[in-house]
């Protein structure tokens, strides 16, 4: 890509933020994501510092014809953040999280994570279902869709979603909320990246802590097939308030856990209660009794201290490969299946999980929100997590051999989040019977498919 000196300065003189080059100090930072696996070199990137740098830069991908990626937290596994050759609008930057405690609204920048958003809602005791890591980022997680611990008492995400800024492909500023521009406000809610760029998000809040019941129970992989139909029959009972993950790994060094057992396949049960902590362990106490426990750590801790029990997990820098299903439920041949897999990792660090939601997840309507998925009761995903590319292949062959035995199990959908950069035939099963409309409105917001860096919704011929 060849562009003219004059376009640059001019470019820079627009700016608040730095216009970053190869060889710049910040650009590696700029141009690096979370999942190792990626290794992309934009030609350029706009660090932004406000709405104008992001609308500048729009401008300026537009009138040259550029390649262009949309940055926030760089967690998304398909590395849709950073583009090769292009230009990068860097988001991260921008991470001002501001609470409206008394109407129980957050207003968010694109660049914020997850810690920083639960960080200022705490402080007032307020809380959204938002994801289960603090280092992921707010805009990717809430464009695909988004749920986190409590997602069964008050929805996904997007169910909290109140309003969205936007800048579009042709550079306009516009605001989306079931009032206004409703039609993009119901394409970005589970559609991605694909309509512009977000430079404020608006959530509803909840009261939530700031403590809450929440902890591990963990039992040896050879409980795992009584412990999960167990949990099949118990996720059906629960209430709401409750919400039961269940992760099939090696044991990492858990202080509760013998040092025997480190290192050993198991099965641990994610617990977290959203409503009173003496009424949550009643509704969990079935929990702890799935079979002989190897150890449990069960307690009220600080919400946000929970939102970051599992990023030593999934600290940047490793090579991931996730494949990913949705369960309407869990049959035996599911449970079967996920077993064998779990006694033949191919590292320590992979994992397979099921992330229960249902709920209050399953009342909208599917065509409420770009996201369709309102049958979904768990949403598993085969976490692949290694250290070197040597380790690719067998990896990856572990992964794809999982989705492929589990797919006559699952409903056919998947959640966009979880979709690896080499799933593009996936798209489609991400969106259902709201795909066509989704095509509709790219037409209408970005008919040249400016913004195609992601899973990509093609406008309408």
């Amino acid at each position: 890509m060849k562009l003219d000196n004059s376009a640059i300065e001019s470019l820079k003189a627009e700016l608040r933020g730095p216009l970053l080059f190869p060889g710049d100090d910040g650009y590696d930072a700029s141009r690096t994501v979370w999942n190792a696996m990626i290794d992309r070199r934009p030609a350029l990137a706009v660090h932004c510092a406000g709405v104008n740098d992001i609308k500048r830069a729009v401008d300026f991908a537009r009138a040259h014809g550029l390649l262009t990626s949309v940055k926030g937290g760089g967690h998304n596994i398909a590395g849709s953040g950073v583009c090769d050759g292009g230009l990068l609008i860097d988001l991260s930057g921008m991470r001002s999280v501001r609470v409206d405690p008394e109407a129980r609204v957050a207003h968010v920048e694109p660049g914020a994570t997850l810690g920083d958003f639960d960080s200022e809602a705490q402080a007032f005791g307020l809380a959204t279902p938002l994801g289960i890591n603090s280092t992921t980022g707010v805009a990717g997680l809430t464009l695909g869709g988004g749920f986190g611990w409590f997602s069964r008492k008050h929805g996904m995400t997007i169910d909290n979603l109140l309003a969205v800024d936007v800048i579009t492909a042709d550079g306009r500023f516009v605001r989306a909320s079931g009032r206004e521009n409703s039609d993009l406000f119901w394409a970005v809610r589970g559609g991605g990246g694909n309509f512009g760029v977000v430079t404020r998000f608006e959530f509803r809040l909840h009261p939530l802590g700031p403590g809450v019941l929440s902890g591990l129970v963990v039992y040896p992989l050879n409980e795992a097939a009584s412990a999960l139909k167990q949990y099949r029959q118990f996720a059906k009972e629960q209430s709401d308030e409750t919400t039961v993950w269940a992760v099939l790994r090696k044991a990492p060094p858990l202080p509760f856990l013998p040092p025997e057992v480190h290192g050993t396949e198991i099965i641990a049960f994610a617990l977290f209660h959203a409503g009173n902590p003496e009424a949550g362990r009643k509704a969990i106490e079935p929990v702890r009794h799935f079979g002989k426990t190897l150890g449990e750590h069960i307690g009220v801790q600080p919400y946000r201290s929970w939102q970051q029990a599992f990023d030593p997990l999934l600290t940047p820098g490793a090579r991931n490969y996730w494949k990913s299903h949705n369960f309407a439920d869990l049959s035996d041949g599911a449970i079967e299946t996920t077993i064998k897999y779990a006694g033949n990792l191919p590292s320590p660090h992979c994992e397979i999980f099921f992330g229960q939601i249902g709920g209050a997840t399953m009342r909208p309507a599917v065509d409420s929100a770009a996201y369709p998925h309102r049958n979904a009761m768990y949403v598993c995903n085969v976490h692949g997590r290694w250290d070197t590319p040597a380790e690719d292949r067998k990896g990856m062959e572990w992964a794809r051999g999982f989705f492929r035995d589990t797919a006559p199990h699952a409903t056919g959908g998947v959640y966009v989040n979880f979709l690896t950069e080499d799933e593009s035939d996936r798209v489609k099963a991400a969106y259902g019977p709201n795909y066509q409309r989704l095509e509709e409105t790219k037409k209408k917001y970005d008919p040249k498919n400016l913004f195609r860096i992601n899973q990509n919704i093609r406008p309408t011929a």
